[in-house]
């Protein structure tokens, strides 16, 4: 294998939310990543030209060494902003890596385990609507399994009539597609101890997938109280970081699915090593993916040689992604051609992507200036978005 030393760095921020990373090496691989969070693009973009100097001259495939260096070297650890910044680096350099050896990255992480995965879609918004229309649509485009936003704004104690609204929101979903459609609830941290525990029991007549975030992650000693209030399995992780954030989530008895997101918790590698770490607690992996290509196919790469990984989220149609989708961005777009529920194994070098350079560069000229909207409650308190 050649050298790989890096030569280049260069980002593009490019709508509708997303961060590009091209990464060059000196004999003129190219390795893609998506270093970003989503409304704080800006502040990753710096973090990775300040993380430059460490990479500049160093072989892209030295990941662990160049993780460690990166993670470890600047004393201070993890956070959204630096272990974005890192995956995004990672990502580009598992790229290149696989690129210059001719296999995708999962052959470099004990190969394949299985021929495709399960993916599901978004439905519903932010604020979730006539969902039985949008869960059938995604059932005739042959998605399988469909996730929504439990709730709008919500107190931390608030109505039953709330509740109702909830519980009818799914009522009609099993009403019009029965069982033929998984159905996942995802709480989104907006959801306090007290409501979730009432959702949760109303809820477990509707038999779904997984309820996911029924609190804030920080709220880690709720959530083994909460499984103790329901069999729905339940599902967190998205803003944790590393295999340091997620070791009392998956020793701690109350989450059986986790999900690292593989441009926030550390790439690719470090996925790897939560995932086997879940494994050994007999805890399923759903990787968070409501990002753009770059991070899907990564995600893919992960999920191909993980066993306990069960179904990949991703966000072609999102409710995010308006003027602008992730297929966009790829050069061939039936890459991530979804039949019966499931994309298959990507087989090229590398990520198993080829991205639309000439694509990014246009959009990049206009960039974006995304941010999360700050939603209040009825009484005017900040609550979760």
């Amino acid at each position: 294998m050649k050298a790989l030393k890096i030569r280049s760095l260069e980002l593009f921020k490019v709508a509708p939310r997303w961060l590009f990373l091209k990464m060059t090496t000196e004999d003129g691989l190219t390795g893609w990543g998506e270093p970003i969070v989503e409304g704080r693009a800006d502040t990753v973009a710096a973090a990775v030209l300040e993380m430059k100097d460490y990479l500049i001259g160093r072989s892209a495939g030295d990941i662990e060494d160049m993780f460690q260096v990166l993670y470890r070297g600047g004393f201070y650890r993890g956070g959204p902003v630096l272990t974005s910044a890192i995956s995004g680096i990672e990502q580009a350099m598992w790229d290149i890596k696989g690129k210059a050896l001719g296999v995708p990255v999962y052959e470099l992480l004990g190969g394949a385990c299985r021929d495709k995965v399960k993916v599901y879609s978004w439905t519903g918004g932010d604020r979730p609507d006539d969902v039985a229309k949008g869960a059938q649509e995604k059932y005739d485009q042959g998605y399988r399994a469909v996730k929504m936003n439990a709730t709008s704004e919500l107190a931390w104690i608030d109505s039953f009539k709330l509740v109702e609204e909830v519980c009818a929101r799914v009522a009609a979903i099993r009403a019009q597609l029965g069982y033929d459609l998984d159905i996942a609830l995802d709480f989104h941290g907006r959801v306090h101890k007290g409501m979730a525990r009432v959702l949760m029991q109303e809820l477990a007549q509707y038999k779904l997938m997984f309820i996911e975030e029924p609190v804030l992650c920080e709220n880690e000693e709720a959530f083994a109280e909460l499984r103790r209030h329901t069999a729905t399995p339940i599902a967190t992780g998205e803003r944790n970081f590393t295999r340091w954030g997620f070791k009392n989530l998956i020793t701690g008895g109350g989450v059986d699915i986790i999900q690292p997101d593989v441009s926030h918790a550390g790439g690719i590698l470090e996925l790897r090593k939560i995932a086997a770490m879940a494994e050994a607690w007999d805890v399923a992996v759903a990787p968070h993916c409501p990002l753009g290509p770059i991070a899907l196919a990564a995600c893919l790469q992960l999920d191909f040689c993980t066993p306990n990984a069960f179904i990949q989220e991703q966000s072609l149609g999102i409710h995010y992604n308006q003027g602008s989708d992730l297929l966009d961005y790829l050069a061939d777009k039936s890459v991530f051609a979804y039949k019966d529920g499931h994309v298959g194994k990507l087989t090229a070098p590398g990520l198993g992507i080829e991205i639309n350079e000439e694509k990014v560069r246009e959009m990049a000229k206009n960039g974006h200036n995304w941010k999360n909207p700050v939603w209040r409650t009825e009484d005017g308190a900040v609550t979760e978005w």
